[in-house]
């Protein structure tokens, strides 16, 4: 029954591309294959001896053994069809027990095939199985009529079934994430992973879209490979790839490293999620017929047609500008390209003059200020091979990890994430068109050794160059690309309040346009990086920069901090404290002394707060000495937050002095167990002259745990030092703690030796 698989409905798609196992490690590959087909046969032949010549019996394989595709840890499906044998169950008994006594893990059913047909109508997972079932022994028409009936039933009820199948996939991808942008996928339940490929063989076998095209099998092929592997390195029976366990997983592969690892899985799992996505477009129109299909134009030579867009009759595809021309229209009409389009268009279509004429390069702006649409149409062109061929540096970023828990997608989907964001900001800026092309290329160095900005830039001026910006303008490109993390670094992590802070700033964006894309290209690029990397504290930070720099290059002086409000300063004159606790925001108003920073970081990690970010500054020099401000954003270590009266009468206390924190903390920390096996980088520590004329800074880069800025500011303490401002920033597990530091006169450290101290005792704290 060759259309269990969809042959019936037509061919396959085609590719232009080889897939992933075209890739390295094909001898250690070609043994895992082998070693399932050994494993399959042994485990049929020894099935077959145990049913023996029964009569009226069958025993069909399911599942993986089914496809025989069974790696070390999977289980082995059986269903033992049968004609109402009287001693079906010591026939079941003499199969299932010897497998079970060889450690195998069994799934198993009994079954009349009129009980097999009436489980395959009602449940998805027993039809799932059965329409792919193998016959292993015993009466082969009793297997054939099975199959007949359930694949007869499963094309008939499709309109039911169909929806049921989506709506399990969609479950499946929620619990289990995407696949090509996880540093420690399930390659089976993910979405892009081996279950999506059965999905669609599934959708096959009803007829509604085609079989896996061969660029889908290799994926397919590439991913049972790496599952393989991961069982096999680990003794284990798992599905998730975790981050110890892949370079084992690339040895055995033959791969490089754990990153070439990655890359591949990233790349079979993008396969696998386009042509999934692609083939519930069909069931969609399938159950929900729309009628005659509709037919209009969309742009020169691009038409829709049927929910998708397509070329028009008299299309000459070998212009090059109708790539970009094709998918802006795709992309602002919220259509997906047809596959047959891309495919024909990276058949056909002529390369690119360069520099790109002026059409080809506002097809382009057009495609990515379509927002969140564009992405979809990117990713068919990305598919093809046509990206690489309109950027060919594109190719170094393209399906590469990031490696960091902070970053959600792989450096080229965060390209054009960032960008598809930051269409949002196209009327808050001068020239919309480079805000674009410039978040599109802000991480295009990331392909490269070294400083990915200083790389970047000069990549972006390339860029720019071919795609025919005026020379100002690759200038404006060059230097958005190169200076793209100075807002968001400087904001969380230098004193704003420093006169040298603006200053600087403004020096290096030079004037008001570049400023203001970097501006714009700071929220997108956040937004698109991922939770960690982006919330109202940074963006606060950054606007507020963002308003002192623009003042200053407009001609007027930096702006001055705001001063307290006549109720904290109240308060503090008479030596008591103004806390607020709003939500994840704790304001405190003291009189300003040493550890009062500390002190609270203290507090805070006592109520398992753990800082997301802070700031502190300090101002006035009366007779009650200067006034401190501390604001903290801090959330929950894990479950709900303190109680708010508990937290504040806490931070009353220990400006009262009456509250041993360091004791209390010293307990936490006894108890506190790091997980085992995950490396993680040595901590640094950087004196920075050049950031303030008044304080010394010191940048503290470490691994986040509880109490981490009490413990920094518990040694900076005990070198008499004050900290008269601090910068706090948590991305993910990782801490970026910056402190604006004086000594007991109020001047920067500038004795080396002492220098030399401060930072070896940071060090220590931090380790």
């Amino acid at each position: 029954m060759t259309d269990t698989l969809g042959g019936r409905h037509g061919p396959a798609e085609a590719t232009t591309q080889p897939g992933p196992a075209a890739q390295g490690g094909d001898g250690a590959r070609a043994r895992l294959r082998a070693e399932r087909a050994r494993r399959a046969g042994e485990l049929d032949r020894r099935l077959a001896r145990l049913v023996g010549a029964e009569p009226d019996v069958a025993l069909v394989a399911v599942g993986s053994h089914g496809r025989e595709e069974l790696t070390p840890g999977g289980d082995v499906d059986l269903v033992l069809l049968h004609r109402d044998r009287p001693d079906v169950a010591a026939l079941a008994d003499r199969v299932w027990y010897p497998i079970w006594d060889s450690g195998l893990r069994l799934d198993h059913s009994v079954r009349t095939p009129a009980q097999a047909r009436a489980v395959a109508r009602e449940d998805l997972k027993a039809v799932l199985g059965l329409i792919s079932a193998r016959h292993v022994a015993g009466d082969p028409d009793l297997t054939r009529e099975v199959r007949e009936t359930v694949l007869a039933d499963w094309r008939s009820d499709a309109r039911r079934r169909l929806p049921e199948l989506r709506e399990m996939t969609r479950a499946r991808w929620r619990d289990s994430g995407e696949l090509a942008f996880l540093l420690e996928p399930d390659l089976k339940e993910s979405r892009g992973g081996l279950r999506d490929v059965h999905a669609i063989q599934a959708v096959a076998a009803a007829w509604i879209a085609p079989a896996p095209s061969a660029r889908v099998k290799d994926a397919y092929a590439l991913l049972l490979d790496v599952r393989h592997a991961l069982h096999e390195t680990t003794g284990r029976a798992a599905d998730r790839l975790v981050l110890q366990e892949q370079g084992a997983v690339a040895e055995a592969l033959g791969l490089l490293d754990a990153e070439v690892l990655l890359r591949t899985v990233v790349e079979a799992a993008r396969s696998v999620t386009f042509a999934v996505d692609h083939m519930w477009r069909a069931v969609d129109r399938f159950c929900s017929p729309s009628g005659r299909p509709v037919r209009r134009p969309l742009a020169d030579g691009v038409v829709e047609h049927d929910s998708e867009v397509v070329l028009a009759r008299g299309a000459d595809p070998r212009d090059p500008t109708l790539v970009l021309r094709a998918a802006a229209a795709a992309a602002q009409a919220g259509l997906p390209l047809a596959i047959s389009t891309v495919e024909r268009l990276a058949r056909e279509t002529s390369p690119m003059p360069v520099p790109w004429p002026a059409e080809a390069r506002d097809a382009l702006v057009t495609l990515l200020g379509a927002g969140s649409p564009a992405i979809g149409v990117w990713e068919a062109l990305d598919q093809v091979g046509l990206i690489e061929r309109l950027l060919p540096d594109w190719e170094r970023v393209r399906n590469r990890p990031q490696r960091n828990p902070v970053h959600t997608f792989t450096v080229d989907r965060h390209l054009v994430e960032t960008a598809t964001r930051a269409a949002a900001h196209t009327r808050d800026v001068a020239r919309p068109d480079l805000l674009l092309v410039g978040a599109l290329l802000h991480d295009i160095g990331k392909g490269w050794p070294g400083d990915h900005s200083k790389t970047g830039a000069v990549m972006a001026r390339d860029l720019g160059e071919r795609l025919g910006f005026a020379d100002g303008d690759v200038r404006v490109l060059e230097a958005v690309v190169r200076h793209h993390l100075l807002l968001p670094e400087t904001a969380t992590r230098r004193d704003l309040d420093d006169p040298v802070t603006i200053e600087t700033v403004a020096e290096t964006v030079g004037d008001s346009v570049v400023l203001e894309t970097l501006a714009a290209l700071a929220v997108a690029d956040g937004q698109a990086t991922g939770p960690a990397a982006w919330g109202p504290w940074k963006a606060g930070l950054v606007a507020e920069l963002t308003r002192r720099v623009a003042a200053v290059l407009a001609g007027a002086p930096p702006p001055v901090a705001p001063e307290p409000t006549p109720e904290q300063l109240a308060l503090a004159r008479h030596g008591g404290g103004s806390v607020r606790v709003v939500g994840s925001r704790i304001t405190v108003v003291a009189p300003d002394r040493p550890g009062l920073l500390w002190q609270a970081a203290g507090v805070l990690a006592l109520h398992r707060l753990a800082v997301r970010g802070a700031r502190t500054v300090s101002w006035g020099q009366g007779a009650e000495g200067p006034t401190a401000l501390l604001e903290f954003m801090a959330v929950p270590e894990y479950g709900s937050g303190p109680d708010p009266a508990a937290l504040e009468v806490d931070l009353r206390r220990v400006l009262a002095g009456r509250l041993d924190v360091e004791k209390r903390l010293e307990r936490r920390a006894r108890s506190y167990r790091p997980r085992k096996g995950v490396p993680v980088p040595p901590p640094r520590v950087t004196m920075i002259d050049d950031a303030s004329a008044t304080a010394t800074v010191v940048e503290v880069r470490a691994h986040d745990r509880p109490g981490l800025l009490w413990r920094v500011g518990h040694v900076l303490g005990s070198f008499g030092l004050q900290v008269r401002a601090a910068r706090v920033e948590t991305l993910g597990a990782e801490a970026v703690d910056v402190f604006y530091v004086v000594d007991a006169e109020g001047r920067p450290v500038t004795d080396e030796r002492l220098r030399a101290s401060i930072r070896a005792g940071v060090l220590d704290a931090v380790r």
